[in-house]
């Protein structure tokens, strides 16, 4: 802003005194120009405080739009400036409203004389506390947790209070689900021992690493590709919200290829697709092992349970040994497919130990239905239990592999649960090396 400057003969509104020295009258007209200048840079500082002002204002109104908490701003005498709009979403009230009025309107008379203490407390020593009271809402009283702290001026001083509260109802659920969780934890341990920690689950996540490798570096790769096209469509629309001309926006479109990478991006996200559903599939079949003996029993295809348990323990196999299956298939059961998945896994994985380093190691699956039953064998071609052990072989924590190498638990449980489908695990009496475990169950239609 330009300062004003009057002729120097002439001030308006007045005339010039006919006997004023001319030195005298210049110092008037300088002096008259420095409290101009003073004045406009005293407006514009004003203005720029102004905006401040309007900006940090626009700063605290977002604030209170967007805390989910309650929360309520009051002066020194416990009447209320600024509310939440997660407060006024709860009271159904109206700012104006609630602007100057005690803040006791917003609580239960019962609950009226507890927050008054407090805020007397806080006058007195500045230490902030936490009540438990209610929120007057429509619905009726709201249960809160509520910290109510000093707010205090530039010298130190409390010039009102700052009260931030959540509901317990909220904090109550949580809790609930805490403790649900905990709950949960504590069953998935059980369900660990249950299940023998599945005895090799090590060399089993060896084979699940080695499936999802694939999908997801597959995903990975294609996830790339697709920010890669996202780039260069933000470059062109950029362009585009700039007003910029069609033969530019047309050499644009040339130059970053964007006819091509609409297909490549089409290309992209069906592969980005099939990686995830592959990933989905293979944590389904993995989901089907975790159950904890609970669902409903149906007709299963042994044949392929049995394949799918074999695949998965081979998969994990520092050496994997030869398999063959053998006999009926499909062979129909019935039970719950993913606890006798656990058992052929048990059982596959006990022969792919104890095949471990010999030569021509060999496990045969055999598949074979009579008499309404269905079962399946599992042998190996290694050194087979000793005969001592034999009578011993289903008790918990009874293992013949070295130290580290199993629980003792995985046969027991394999009985178990066997027995609870109204079948039978047993070892079987067989000529030559290695060892034969046999599976049965009812067949599909008996549930004896």
């Amino acid at each position: 802003m330009t300062p004003y400057h009057p002729p120097k003969d002439h001030l308006p509104g007045t005339a010039r005194p006919a006997a004023m020295p001319e030195e005298a009258w210049a110092e008037v007209l300088s002096a008259v120009d420095r409290t101009y200048a003073d004045l406009v840079d005293y407006q514009e500082q004003l203005e720029r405080q102004n905006a401040r002002l309007q900006e940090m204002q626009a700063f605290l109104t977002s604030i209170l739009a967007s805390v989910s908490d309650v929360l309520i701003v009051l002066d020194r005498a416990g009447r209320i400036e600024q509310v939440s709009a997660s407060l006024l979403a709860r009271s159904a009230a109206r700012p104006a409203a609630l602007t100057g009025q005690d803040v006791s309107i917003l609580v239960p008379p019962e609950d009226a004389p507890r927050l008054s203490d407090a805020l007397d407390r806080l006058r007195a020593d500045r230490r902030p506390a936490v009540l438990e009271l209610s929120l007057t809402t429509p619905q009726g009283p709201e249960p809160l947790e509520l910290s109510v702290a000093p707010r205090l001026d530039d010298r130190g001083r409390v010039a009102g209070f700052v009260l931030t509260g959540r509901p317990l109802g909220e904090l109550r659920r949580a809790y609930a689900e805490l403790t649900e969780s905990h709950d949960a934890l504590k069953s998935a341990q059980s369900l660990l021992v249950r299940n023998e920690k599945l005895a090799s689950l090590g060399r089993l996540l060896a084979g699940v690493a080695h499936e999802l490798n694939n999908p997801i570096s597959f995903v990975y790769a294609n996830a790339h590709a697709l920010d890669r096209y996202v780039g260069k469509f933000e470059t062109y629309f950029t362009r585009v919200q700039e007003g910029a001309e069609r033969e530019e926006l047309v050499a644009l479109r040339e130059s970053l290829r964007l006819d091509r990478e609409i297909t490549n991006l089409r290309q992209a996200t069906q592969g980005a697709r099939d990686g995830a559903e592959r990933v989905r599939d293979i944590v389904e079949d993995l989901r089907r092992l975790s159950s904890d003996g609970a669902g409903e029993r149906i007709a299963f295809d042994l044949a392929e349970t049995a394949r799918v348990a074999a695949h998965w323990v081979l998969r994990g196999a520092k050496e994997a040994p030869a398999l063959t299956i053998e006999g009926t298939a499909p062979l129909l059961a019935f039970g719950r497919p993913g606890h006798i998945q656990q058992i052929v896994m048990n059982l596959v994985q006990n022969a792919v130990d104890a095949v471990e380093g010999r030569e021509a190691a060999q496990v045969t699956l055999t598949l074979a239905a009579e008499n309404g039953r269905a079962s399946l064998t599992v042998a190996d071609t290694g050194p087979g239990v000793p005969p001592e052990a034999r009578a011993s072989i289903f008790d918990p924590f009874f293992t013949t592999k070295s130290v580290g190498r199993g629980t003792g638990l995985g046969l027991s449980i394999s009985l178990k649960i066997a027995e609870e489908h109204g079948g039978h695990l047993s070892l079987l009496d067989r000529p030559g090396p290695g060892a034969s475990f046999r599976l049965d169950l009812p067949a599909s239609g008996e549930t004896r």
